[in-house]
Order: structure tokens, then C-alpha cells, then sequence
């Protein structure tokens, strides 16, 4: 790779030029890193549900041509100045929140959300400058959450760059670089249930059957899944889910339904559809005196949550969480560990593979709803 360092690399990417349309293999140059940036050769990258949103581009500022992406793994290709902590040929995972290790968030124990690298949908150039880092015959082609991983090689803020166990298939850990680091962290660093406890998940998509893998890691003895979509259930018993709820198939708020189940309530909820109903719901579930109710899903913007006061003051506890609360940088390490070590499984979550010159057909996957993680190998 080192003939490639200070030199702009052209590279196969997939290009989204107007929101809904599919994506144009293109040929793209990639600058070389800046100030605290590395560049990446992406080997694998999975699609998520907010590929997708901001490909639609309903409901948000539209950003185009752009190149979207960030749940993937690869292996440091160059860095720039400043970059100390990483090299050529190390293994990574780029993550689409950062941390600085210097702002008040990130000197916090407490909390994940830098204030310098939290996730920002609307830019689409690097903080260095102001610039993109990727041009298409001299004209910018903008930047997707910090990390555009649908290209063979892009840039990345170095605070936005996990290190990982050189070992580790980046065919299988890639995915935990979003939606099943937030669901296992959610449910590990968060809601924190006990052994034997009993927990809800609301949404048995990729990220609540990835809450609910925590639960099972957490040794919880009933895992109740709470999902609108029954052919879900069967799936999900691999993730641990030991219960099934159906709203529909009930004429009561399903939060009732699940005091009746638990005597009085579970001891931790996951809500991960985003829903605000479920959202309600997930917390009027957990048991008085002692329950914790955990919100992942992002809700639309005009959603209002409403609860009656006293369902607090009765000692139920309602928090939310940002990537699972896991720092990218210092804490996404030890996750893949839990994978190496086989305490946690993520082949359960990869239902399909493609060659990164059908990534067009990822995106009508889950379009359909069909699987849970699309890998798609850069390479082939």
C-alpha cells in the first residue's frame, strides 16, 4: 500500500446522485488524509436502516451526490498529520460517531456523545477544512456521517476510528460498527438487567434482536419480544427471545398485556422501533419500585412523549442511549473480544451476501424487510 500514501487513489464507489434512485458504480478520486485523518480500504460493508432514510431522503436536507455507508470494517491504508495511535495495515472499524479524548463528554465516564465527532447527518465534508476528500472529474462528492463506506477507499477523522484484534473475521465484526453495537450496549450498558431478571424488547429488527442477544448475555431468564411482524418470532429464539407478544393480537395497551404476563411488570425494557407508542408502552411495561425502561429508537420529530408523572414517582426509571453508550474508540475493542471469545454470536445476524457490484440489491432487501445484515464484500 505504500506506494499510494500522499497520492490521490481512483477506486470503484458507489455514488447515490438523487434521493431514491439506485446507486451508480463510478470511479472516484480519493485526497489523501489531512490533519487527524486516515484513510481506509474498505473490505466489507453491511447496509442499514439509515443507508436507506437518508437515501430517501424523506423528512431531512437532502445531501447529493453523495456517498453513503458506515457499517463496515477494513485496514489503515495511510494517515495523516497528527495521527499517532494508528498505522498502514492496522484493522479498524470506522464508526459514525467519534471520540476526541479531550472534550467534556469524552473526559466523562458517563457519556458517549463528543462533543467534536457526534454524529452530524447534514455534513458532508470533513471538520479539517471544510472539503470533501472525494471528487468525481474535479467536482465534490460529499462525505455521509463521517465514514462513506460504499467506496474501496475513503477518510475518516481519526477519532472515528476503532483499532481492533487484527484476528477478527472483518467479514462478521463490520457489523458492529452500528446497529448491533447500539442494541447489545443498550441493553449491557444501560439497562443493565441481573441474572434471572426479566426484560421486554420492543422490535425485533436487527438492533432490538441485538438488545435482546445482550439480554441473553446478561443471563436474563425470560426474554419477552414484542413485535407487530410474527413471522419475527421464530428468528428471534436464536437471539434468546423465550416469549412472544403480538399488539394486534390484543384489545389492551400491550404494556398491560405484560404486567398480567410478569406480576406487575419486567424488571428491563428495550424499545428499538422508534415508535413513540412503543416508546410509552416500553416504560409503562417495567415493574414499580424497581424497573428500567431503555429508548434506542429514533422517533419522528414531532413525536411527544406522554406518560402520567406518578408512573415515575413509583419508581420506574426511564433513560435513553446513543450507540449502545459504547465510546467508539475505547470501548468497541472489547466488543469484538466478545465476539472472539464466543460469548457473543454475530453470524446469526448476517442473513445475506453480495458482491459489492450488487449493492443495489442490498438496498431492495431491506426495502422488502427480508433479513437482518447484508454483507457486501468490496472485493469481489
Amino acid at each position: 500500500m505504500s506506494s499510494t500514501v500522499g497520492q490521490v487513489i481512483r477506486c470503484k464507489a458507489a455514488v447515490a446522485w438523487e434521493a431514491g434512485k439506485p446507486l451508480v458504480m463510478e470511479e472516484v478520486e480519493v485526497a489523501p488524509p489531512q490533519k487527524m485523518e486516515v484513510r481506509l480500504k474498505i473490505l466489507y460493508t453491511s447496509l442499514c436502516h439509515t443507508d436507506v432514510y437518508f437515501w430517501e431522503a424523506k423528512g431531512q436536507n437532502p445531501v447529493f451526490p453523495r456517498i453513503l455507508g458506515h457499517e463496515a470494517a477494513g485496514i489503515v491504508e495511510s494517515v495523516g498529520e497528527g495521527v499517532t495511535e494508528l498505522a498502514p495495515g492496522d484493522h479498524v472499524l470506522p464508526v459514525f460517531t467519534g471520540e476526541c479524548k479531550d472534550c467534556a463528554h469524552c473526559k466523562s465516564e458517563e457519556s458517549n456523545m463528543c462533543s467534536l465527532l457526534r454524529i452530524n447527518t447534514d455534513r458532508g465534508v470533513m471538520i479539517q477544512d471544510g472539503q470533501s476528500r472525494f471528487s468525481i472529474n474535479g467536482k465534490p462528492i460529499y462525505h455521509f456521517v463521517g465514514t462513506s463506506t460504499f467506496s474501496e477507499y475513503t477518510v475518516v477523522h481519526v477519532g472515528c476510528v476503532a483499532k481492533i484484534n487484527p484476528l477478527a473475521p472483518l467479514d462478521k465484526v463490520c457489523v458492529l460498527s452500528c446497529g448491533i453495537s447500539t442494541g447489545l450496549g443498550a441493553t449491557l450498558n444501560v439497562a443493565k438487567p441481573t441474572k434471572g431478571s426479566s426484560v421486554a424488547i420492543f422490535g425485533l429488527g436487527a438492533v432490538g434482536l441485538a438488545a435482546a442477544e445482550g439480554a441473553r448475555i446478561a443471563g436474563a431468564s425470560r426474554i419477552i419480544g414484542v413485535d407487530l411482524n410474527a413471522s419475527r418470532f421464530e428468528l428471534a429464539k436464536k437471539f434468546g427471545v423465550t416469549e412472544f407478544v403480538n399488539p394486534k393480537d390484543h384489545n389492551k395497551p400491550i404494556q398491560e398485556v405484560i404486567a398480567e404476563m410478569t406480576d406487575g411488570g419486567v424488571d428491563r425494557s428495550v424499545e428499538c422501533t422508534g415508535h413513540i407508542d412503543a416508546m410509552i408502552s416500553a416504560f409503562e411495561c417495567v415493574h414499580d419500585g424497581w424497573g428500567v425502561a431503555v429508548l434506542v429508537g429514533v422517533p419522528h420529530k414531532e413525536a411527544v412523549f406522554k406518560t402520567h408523572p406518578m408512573k415515575l414517582l413509583n419508581e420506574r426509571t426511564l433513560k435513553g442511549t446513543f450507540f449502545g453508550n459504547y465510546k467508539p474508540r475505547s470501548d468497541l475493542p472489547s466488543v469484538v473480544e466478545k465476539y472472539m471469545n464466543k460469548e457473543l454470536e454475530l453470524e446469526k445476524f448476517i442473513t445475506h451476501k453480495l458482491p459489492f457490484a450488487e449493492i443495489n440489491k442490498a438496498f431492495d432487501l431491506m426495502l422488502k424487510g427480508e433479513g437482518l445484515r447484508c454483507i457486501i464484500n468490496m472485493e469481489d
